[in-house]
């Protein structure tokens, strides 16, 4: 499985779809010579991602500039977006993936009334696309994680991460793969079908952020909380177009479950990725995982495992974890940042809900053992007091493996003892797969959770709830007092006979002594003999999975007279978008999916969400059904939006949606990397405002005429010609970032058509 410029170093390649990782191989490669031809010390993430470059000779590297093809080593997707992923893989016509690939269900499974229960009813409603999953990984040779496995990212740490390997998954949190050296980047589904099918990938040459640390995290201060200050400094967009990575003497100091943590996180400052240099935090966390030999292998090659000294970072955060105090983070938005020791006065300040209602721990950036232990370890201290958390209370364990050693060490039953409720292993709440009862609709509630996002009504579909993130023992502790404004480093609780006492700072091991339980075996893998001979299929009544069908091409001429279908207003991710939650069951249905549309996004025109002007009929109606109206009329359309438009998770929904009802360009002050990229990929054009304010000057019922398409080319702007409704006019520039492949695909309709044309 290696082609030329695989890695830059001793690649550890593992035998396609392997569980346990056992094999490795050694080879180098022409890429060896890229620090010789650039004359100067690289960071790691440079060291991997130049390492996997299709054209090491040949390819002009630029931070920031150019345009890299990369072959990254292998695949991952989520259950939600694998659905649109290998619908788009079956429209290519290839007959299996050229790279170890798997699927992981995660996303599907709603969190009710209990782990076990929750899961069975999970199988029975999603049965159909579960089947359409495992008979198409089957059939295109890619592994297959049954609902229950655990979520895709801990699925990864435990499985398929290793220092020096470059993956990519169709979800924004793939970067939590950085916590053990290796460069993990979240996609959409079409660069994903991209790489399966052999295909070079592009990534627009990332800058490199350092962070150093130094110092040591010790009582209350977790690795959660440095990236809680991270978000903080560098806030949702800070990261955009650049690799973070971690490195100074304090990372020692840090489990790689903890290093895990902090690059999964890492999305929520718009990073590319995050990683950490190897360390033995990493070589016992991969002979505990099964993977010994991986770990020599990487003892041998250390060096090249870690930043070359003198390398030079585009710009570097210092912080020093002796002075690190415990962080929560929001509401929200996860880059509101505020020390435990201010929250409660902050709070106060501002009105916010001081009573915590629910308390939620786990999550794909907080679901290790460790976090388990350190949260149990709290908990126990409560029960030895005789007292209970106040807060209702739900852990939800990152995968079968971490499920079945809490179990049998006996976290599970302190946690539950305390009045916890064990989730089945997926998402759960954290994507808002949480069927809440505690509050209605519209009531103004806190929850406290270890997630990673707390946009608007992510998790519960409440706009009212007040959402912040925080580690999972200060959530526990939170819990258990029932307020936010309770910090555990200096607060004293009532225990039951009457005393006060404070809580002692967790402690738990990084790692079980008595090694890892697997539990059930949840993997299916591909069939030896090959699936030529399978068939996959997809009923053409059903409401979950549709075939798809190609986009039309560019006509050859500027797109003229579209009408705005709405200005959004304010933060617009692509959970406003695209919703999640009760929505995730239509992710295989394009036309089902989207019904969704932009219906949480502020239209600027009333402050209403879901409410705009039907131009053509001069009356009020939805986003998806004034934009289906249009459609129907032959009327194009342009959606308007404000900063990082596109942010958080990489669901290429968000794109197909608007180009499937009609729309064709995306106007914005600035996009979010992956959102951006999706967008191109569905044939539609992401563009900028050349002056951010020239956004005044769009209003809601204007048509807007693109011009300079027949001589679009990179680096040159376009024309918007915007016509008011009393016939006025304004005339001002778009930027893009396309190249000459990029406008290809804007050419032949999307990504996959232009694929079709080239075979």
């Amino acid at each position: 499985m290696l082609w030329p410029g695989a890695s830059l170093f001793s690649n550890l390649i593992v035998l396609p779809f392997s569980c346990s990782l056992s094999a490795v191989q050694l080879k180098l490669t022409p890429s060896a010579l890229l620090p010789f031809r650039l004359n100067r010390p690289l960071t790691l993430s440079e060291k991997i991602v130049y390492g996997h470059l299709d054209d090491p000779v040949g390819q002009d590297i630029a931070r920031g500039r150019t345009y890299l093809r990369l072959r990254p080593d292998r695949v991952a997707m989520q259950d939600a977006t694998a659905q649109m992923a290998m619908l788009q893989f079956i429209s290519s016509g290839l007959p299996k993936v050229a790279v170890p690939s798997t699927i992981h269900c995660d996303h599907l499974i709603e969190a009710q009334i209990g782990g076990a229960k929750d899961l069975a009813r999970a199988k029975d409603i999603n049965a159909e696309v579960y089947n359409f999953l495992a008979s198409a990984g089957a059939k295109y040779g890619v592994g297959f994680w049954k609902p229950g496995s655990g979520i895709i990212h801990q699925i990864i740490l435990e499985n398929y991460a290793y220092p020096g390997v470059l993956l990519i998954g169709t979800d924004s949190h793939t970067p939590n793969g950085g916590g053990l050296g290796s460069v993990c980047i979240g996609v959409g589904g079409a660069d994903a079908v991209d790489v399966m099918a052999g295909i070079p990938w592009e990534l627009k040459c990332p800058n490199v952020i350092g962070v150093k640390l130094t110092g040591k995290l010790s009582g209350w201060t977790s690795p959660k909380d440095v990236i809680l200050k991270v978000a903080g400094i560098l806030t949702v967009k800070g990261g955009t177009g650049a690799i973070v990575e971690y490195h100074g003497p304090g990372v020692d100091s840090i489990s790689c479950t903890g290093m895990a943590t902090i690059c999964n996180m890492g999305a929520e400052i718009g990073a590319t990725t995050s990683v950490f240099p190897y360390n033995h935090r990493m070589k016992t966390y991969l002979e505990k995982t099964g993977r010994g030999e991986i770990a020599a292998l990487a003892d041998e090659y250390a060096d090249l495992l870690v930043p070359d000294q003198g390398c030079q970072y585009d710009s570097v955060i210092e912080i020093n974890l002796d002075e690190l105090k415990p962080h929560i983070n929001g509401p929200f938005t996860p880059d509101l940042a505020h020390p435990i020791s201010d929250i409660g006065t902050t709070a106060v300040k501002n009105g916010w809900p001081l009573e915590v209602k629910v308390g939620l721990i786990g999550s794909c950036t907080n679901s290790s053992y460790e976090d388990m232990g350190r949260s149990a370890s709290v908990a126990k201290q409560a029960l030895d007091k005789g007292l209970k958390c106040k807060a209702a209370f739900t852990i939800t364990p990152g995968s079968e493996q971490i499920r079945a050693t809490i179990e049998r060490d006996g976290y599970a039953k302190i946690l539950n003892d305390v009045g916890g409720m064990v989730l089945a292993n997926a998402c759960g709440p954290c994507i808002g797969q949480w069927d809440r009862r505690d509050v209605k609709k519209g009531e103004k509630n806190t929850i406290v959770t270890s997630y990673n996002r707390n946009f608007t009504a992510r998790n519960d579909a409440n706009p009212a709830t007040h959402a912040f993130v925080a580690s999972p023992e200060i959530v526990t502790a939170l819990a258990i007092a029932g307020t936010l404004d309770f910090n555990p480093e200096v607060d004293y609780l009532i225990a039951a006979n009457g005393e006060k006492f404070k809580l002692e700072p967790p402690n738990a091991d990084e790692l079980p002594k008595k090694d890892f339980d697997p539990g059930q075996d949840t993997y299916q893998h591909p069939p030896a003999e090959g699936g030529a001979k399978l068939k996959v299929e997809v009923s053409p009544t059903s409401t979950r999975l549709q075939l798809l069908d190609p986009f039309d091409k560019w006509n050859g001429g500027d797109l003229e007279d579209m009408q705005v279908l709405i200005k959004v207003k304010g933060k617009c991710t692509t959970d406003h978008i695209s919703a999640a939650g009760p929505w995730l069951k239509f992710r295989g249905h394009l036309d089902n999916i989207s019904n969704n549309m932009l219906i949480g996004a502020v239209n600027i025109e009333n402050d209403g969400i879901n409410k705009i002007k039907n131009q053509l009929t001069g009356e009020y109606g939805g986003v998806p059904d004034v934009a289906r109206h249009y459609k129907a009329n032959g009327l194009s359309w342009v959606v308007v939006g404000d900063d990082n438009y596109g942010e958080g998770s990489s669901r290429e929904h968000a794109a197909l949606e608007p180009r499937h009802l009609g729309g064709r360009a995306i106007i914005v002050k600035s996009f979010a990397r992956i959102h951006e990229t999706n967008l191109k990929k569905q044939g539609l054009l992401p563009l900028t405002f050349q002056d951010p304010a020239d956004y005044d000057k769009i209003r809601p019922d204007d048509k807007i005429s693109i011009k300079g398409l027949k001589t679009f080319a990179p680096g040159k702007p376009l024309l918007a010609v915007v016509k008011h409704s009393d016939g006025t006019k304004v005339e001002f520039q778009l930027n893009h970032t396309f190249n000459e492949t990029q406008i290809e695909w804007f050419q032949a309709g999307s990504a996959l058509n232009r694929m079709k044309e080239l075979q």
